[in-house]
């Protein structure tokens, strides 16, 4: 039937030729057009992307996350976050990704991460905290904030704080140099906190009289007021950090394909890990090691004392351990204080340039009780470091500046 119709065709009339030279050239002319309806769209689209890309790199050379897109909780892996911070727009040629040299060469996790942590505790929020604390009175005290001795209180305004009575004066000396020791390495994620004398005849503490009796607390002792944040949730050490981990190190293939999520919480560990070196709380991450002896499967489980709130912050909770206590009970701690800190070789920007500067200058005890007297009332009579436990601090900022430089001798050749 074909061959027949091709037949026809040849010797057929002149009209019918013509005809279907007709068909023929307006079904040309409707692919062409197709096709190029199809070119449009293309263009359309690859305008609209283009146009996407650019906003994105706006936004990262502004340094600031998009409101409506929170970056702590963004599905994108911190490869896509380098090649977004480092690629340029409009220029085909290769150019390497100066992020990821910062990762490679210096040790330090890329500087635009630091815009895009997840806020904890900023310095105007924690000051402002503090004057309402400061005038707030006391309406309640109830159970909570960890050890029977401490209480979670309520202020007039509904506002709570966890008060910190202490077994012993050393606590509440810990928990409060703790906050201050991280304020002076830029370190957010610890709560404010201000002292509080219990005083019978103050309105302060007037409405809680009678609970402050039943406690057994003196009255004249000094206690410390932490901001307590509601709708915590544990949160476990990740892989590098637990024993036989491979720890948290400058290896590109390990880190960029992460999630920037993963990787905005690996930074904040890396600054809990210098600071409970630097003031020697065993009360985390350090006894979790000590207790892998008789449960192996510890380091699995909830980090004690640290909490994720739900915008991705990491919490240091309850520092009582650190400085004071952490430094008299040294001896028994220290091996696990070594093997956690030598754990870590990538670090953020801003706490390894701090810790240089405290250990160039030799005076680490020096400007934390400077920052202590200039920003607490109440410091005198609570006190600081001994002269001995101040020795120790400062050891302990030689240590950490040792280890980065040891750490940037075997990983700063790449």
């Amino acid at each position: 039937m074909e061959r027949s119709e091709q037949q026809s065709w040849r010797h057929g009339s002149e009209p019918a030729r013509t005809g279907m030279r007709t068909q023929v050239t307006m079904r040309a002319l409707l692919a062409a057009f197709l096709g190029l309806l199809l070119l449009c769209t293309g263009v359309c689209v690859l305008y609209v992307l283009t146009g996407l890309d650019v906003r994105v790199n706006a936004r990262a050379d502004s340094g600031a996350p998009d409101p409506a897109s929170p970056a702590d909780v963004s599905p994108k892996t911190f490869r896509a976050l380098l090649a977004v911070a480092g690629t340029p727009q409009f220029d085909p040629r290769p150019r390497p990704a100066p992020d990821l040299a910062l990762l490679q060469n210096a040790l330090l996790w890329p500087e635009r991460l630091d815009a895009l942590l997840p806020e904890a505790f900023g310095e105007a929020r924690a000051r402002a905290w503090a004057r309402k604390a400061r005038r707030s009175a006391v309406v309640s005290l109830e159970p909570g904030c960890g050890r029977a001795s401490n209480r979670l209180a309520t202020f007039a305004d509904g506002a709570r704080a966890c008060v910190r009575y202490g077994i012993t004066e050393e606590q509440v000396q810990g928990e409060t140099l703790s906050f201050y020791l991280a304020a002076l390495l830029g370190i957010s994620n610890v709560p404010p906190l201000v002292l509080s004398q219990l005083d019978p005849q103050s309105e302060r503490w007037a409405a809680v009289r009678g609970a402050v009796h039943e406690l057994g607390w003196s009255w004249g002792a000094v206690v410390s007021l932490t901001e307590w944040v509601a709708n915590l949730s544990g949160v476990v050490a990740p892989a590098p950090l637990r024993q036989h981990g491979a720890g948290l190190r400058p290896l590109r293939e390990e880190l960029r394909n992460r999630s920037v999520h993963e990787v905005l919480e690996l930074v904040q560990w890396s600054d809990l890990v210098l600071f409970d070196y630097l003031t020697a709380n065993f009360d985390r991450l350090v006894s979790g090691l000590f207790s892998l002896q008789w449960d192996a499967r510890v380091m699995e489980r909830d980090a004690s004392n640290v909490q994720r709130t739900p915008r991705g912050a990491l919490l240091l909770l309850d520092n009582e351990a650190g400085l004071v206590h952490g430094y008299r009970v040294l001896p028994m701690w220290e091996g696990y204080h070594g093997a956690l800190l030598r754990s870590v070789c990538l670090f953020r920007e801003s706490t390894a340039r701090r810790v240089a500067e405290l250990q160039r200058a030799r005076d680490a005890g020096a400007r934390l009780r400077e920052l202590y007297l200039e920003r607490e009332p109440l410091a005198h009579a609570l006190g600081f470091l001994s002269d001995e436990h101040e020795r120790v601090l400062q050891d302990r900022v030689e240590r950490v500046y040792r280890h980065i430089v040891h750490c940037k001798e075997r990983y700063g050749r790449a």
